[in-house]
């Protein structure tokens, strides 16, 4: 027996370490409130008199030049309670790992301003290839597939590395996620769902965005590898 477990006899039963307790949820902060500000806006947006929809984002607005600032708003409502749940939880699943890159004071913001970024391409990818419709646009769902583009890269990698684009679990990983995020939109087509339409297309845009803007993001603003 060695003197550490001696020790650990001697003492009395109060004084045995306890095994530390990992936390339940130990996303950083502004993940936790990039997710909650969905639900809590959407509650908002169902006391609007018109539903939110002056908020929406018009593809025919790009012709126009009227784009702004639906182009924006547009990522602040949502279309129902399960499209705002889908998104709360996929930012919330998401958004940690990319949140973690970016540290001190600015750290949240260079966040913030990504997921931004990744909602405006993602609506004009849309529009480019609806360019001319009037079909509303509304949802953070381009924002969201941002984030999982970037998240691509850095699961299971160092902290502040990423891993390579040609890294074959990214691209097989992103292979699936286009696939299924295509026959995700292809099922909105379908009849009998009228009113379902999914925007896959701007969903496609936004994780491209993602996967391949975070590595200058992250050389310019992240964490150095460990």
């Amino acid at each position: 027996m060695t003197a550490a477990h001696l020790k650990q006899m001697q003492l009395p039963p109060d004084r045995i370490d306890a095994p530390r307790r990992e936390k339940i949820l130990n996303a950083p902060p502004v993940a936790v409130l990039l997710a909650l500000s969905m639900p809590i806006l959407f509650f908002v947006q169902q006391r609007l008199h018109d539903g939110g929809l002056s908020y929406a984002f018009l593809p025919s607005s790009l012709v126009y030049g009227d784009w702004w600032p639906g182009l924006f708003s547009a990522m602040l409502v949502h279309g129902g309670w399960g499209h705002v749940a889908a998104n709360a939880i996929a930012a919330l699943a998401f958004g940690p790992p990319v949140a973690r890159l970016f540290t001190g004071t600015k750290g949240p913001a260079v966040f913030l301003a990504f997921y931004i970024v990744c909602g405006l391409v993602a609506s004009i990818g849309y529009a480019v290839v609806h360019l001319g419709s009037d079909d509303a646009v509304v949802g953070a769902s381009g924002a969201v597939f941002g984030l999982m583009g970037a998240a691509l890269r850095l699961l299971g990698s160092r902290p502040g590395r990423l891993r390579a684009i040609t890294d074959r679990r990214v691209v097989t990983a992103a292979a699936v996620i286009m696939a299924v995020n295509a026959a995700t939109g292809l099922i909105g087509f379908a009849p009998g769902v009228e009113g379902a339409r999914i925007a896959w297309e701007a969903h496609a845009a936004g994780f491209i965005f993602g996967l391949l803007a975070i590595g200058p993001v992250a050389r310019l603003f992240g964490q150095k590898p460990s």
